[in-house]
């Protein structure tokens, strides 16, 4: 009886012993969807979820989505049928978020949202979250600012600004915009003038040509207002290909990238927002691996907003 006693004592003991290794050797599984490995700061996003994933220990596989709503529903699809622990996307079109929504849903897998909020953020089911900014805060930073640079340049009549939109598919880009348009309307800031706005779809390259295209077309504007600083940096090129002296022109972006501040640090970038990758990607995996524990999370995580001008834009040199 007594040895058999201990038997029963030992096997409890290793039990306990087993169940707390497992419990701590738990290595959740994240699939992670990006828009865009191109995009600047996508690729920041991914790298604060890699850094906070080898952190937390946990295995993460991180897909391209290349600008594609098809090839990203595909990608969330692998996910599911390879039995991740949990996924995170950010999303190439916010609009398809119902249709990886559902997918994630019926498959009973928690979903995070990261950067750029899901159009049906209101219904999301149960464990699906969404983390990112909230982006009435960063038009708002930027437009005001560049209203306050105006008057303090002598500029507080018919000022003209171009306003530089990312991707109309990104509910960021038109509340962004929405943003900067309510603070033209202003009694303080209804002296600048929008002459025209236009899509870069968030990319450099596309934002010279079309601020080069302006122009061709007419003067130089008092100001530039770019929904993100990779679209600020491609009109800073084109005005200076122009010959348009940066005094003269308030730029303004969003993001506060690597890039960005050092076009600040040069005099070229007059004002941006600093939008926290690392917050972002790490919360969203911290919000997944939550999740995939059966922990609660807030339906909506905000990480916020932080405007950088050129006075204390040191401060933000190795943040993103």
């Amino acid at each position: 009886m007594k040895k058999l006693l201990i038997s029963t004592a030992l096997a409890a003991l290793m039990t306990t012993a087993f169940a707390t290794v497992s419990t701590g050797a738990f290595a959740a599984k994240l699939g992670v969807s990006i828009v865009n490995f191109d995009n600047n700061f996508q690729t920041l996003l991914m790298h604060g979820m890699q850094a906070r994933a080898k952190e937390k220990g946990a295995d993460i596989q991180v897909e391209d989505a290349q600008n594609d709503v098809a090839k990203q529903l595909d990608q969330v699809k692998n996910f599911i049928a390879s039995g991740v622990d949990a996924i995170i996307v950010t999303l190439v079109d916010t609009n398809a978020s119902k249709t990886i929504s559902e997918e994630a849903a019926k498959a009973g897998i928690p979903l995070v949202f990261v950067n750029l909020e899901p159009s049906d953020m209101k219904n999301l089911p149960e464990k699906q979250v969404y983390v990112g900014s909230n982006e009435v805060e960063s038009g708002t930073l930027e437009a005001f600012e560049v209203c306050k640079m105006l008057r303090a340049k002598g500029k507080s009549a018919g000022a003209t600004a171009y306003i530089i939109m990312g991707s109309l598919v990104h509910q960021a880009a038109l509340q962004r915009t929405k943003d900067v348009e309510q603070i033209f309307s202003t009694d303080m800031c209804n002296f600048i003038k929008v002459t025209d706005k236009q899509s870069s779809e968030w990319s450099r390259d596309n934002a010279q040509n079309l601020m080069t295209n302006w122009l061709t077309a007419g003067p130089a504007p008092d100001a530039v207002i770019a929904n993100n600083d990779e679209s600020a940096i491609g009109a800073i090129l084109a005005l200076k290909a122009n010959g348009v002296d940066l005094k003269n022109v308030v730029v303004g972006g969003i993001d506060a990238t690597q890039d960005g501040l050092q076009a600040m640090k040069a005099g070229e970038l007059s004002v941006t927002v600093f939008q926290n990758a690392k917050g972002q990607g790490g919360g969203g995996v911290d919000a997944a691996l939550a999740l995939a524990k059966g922990e609660k999370v807030d339906r909506v995580v905000y990480v916020p907003f932080e405007l950088v001008t050129p006075e204390n834009a040191a401060e933000y040199l190795d943040k993103n």
